[in-house]
């Protein structure tokens, strides 16, 4: 087994490649704004971003394929998988739905500076309140992969926010909610979660591990992120 060490976003890591020897880096195209995340998880910061219908290289996925290590315009980070599409075979997929037919190596990861804090935070981000779903506006990750992009033709219609909205969203703050997955347009809020009144009709607000979203009072979906 072979050992990489890297430094990333400040952080030293451990990369543990336990992959067959023909895996190797891959290219995979987001399928809406994608943040590049110091980690591999939505309690990490953002470091960048990949847009919508751009292409990044994965570099490897953790086992279970739900976070790759990716670059980006000269950023390396992790991206959550289910937003990340590849060509597998005559088919584009999702890489966490059909990572064997693209050969991405498996990596471990391992953060040396991580705090018993930091590893409280991950744990129940991961575990207490649930996930988020992969939705695009209405409909599972499949939907992503059919139409494209988050947005095209077949998508749900939604409540655009307006700009007195998002300003009343961020003006009035509540307590956050710790969840997995990753925070974009189109993801889903489980249904047990609570969510907050916007004067808005059709909309309501949430923070999502710190960063505030519009929800779609219908489909219970972001339709936006303040910042």
């Amino acid at each position: 087994m072979t050992i990489i060490k890297r430094t990333l976003a400040g952080s030293a890591i451990a990369l543990a490649v336990a992959a067959p020897a023909m895996a190797q880096a891959a290219d995979a195209t987001a399928a809406t704004d994608l943040n590049v995340r110091s980690g591999p998880g939505a309690w990490y910061e953002s470091v960048g971003v990949i847009p919508a219908g751009e292409m990044a290289t994965i570099e490897g996925c953790l086992d279970g394929y739900e976070w790759c290590e990716v670059s980006y315009d000269g950023t390396e980070g992790w991206s959550y998988a289910p937003y990340l599409t590849v060509q597998a075979g005559d088919n584009v997929a999702t890489i966490d739905t059909q990572p064997e037919q693209v050969e991405i190596k498996t990596v471990t990861y391992v953060n040396e500076e991580e705090t018993d804090e930091d590893k409280g935070v991950a744990a129940i981000a991961g575990g207490t309140a649930g996930a988020l779903i992969a939705y695009a506006l209405g409909g599972p990750t499949t939907a992503i992969v059919a139409s494209g992009l988050l947005g095209s033709a077949g998508a749900a219609e939604v409540v655009e926010p307006t700009t007195e909205t998002m300003t009343y969203i961020e003006s009035n703050p509540v307590e956050p909610v710790n969840l997995s997955g990753e925070i974009v347009v189109g993801a889903g809020i489980p249904a047990e979660i609570v969510t907050y009144e916007t004067p808005q009709e059709g909309l309501r607000y949430l923070n999502i591990n710190g960063q505030y979203v519009a929800i779609d009072a219908e489909t219970n979906a972001i339709v936006r992120i303040a910042g």
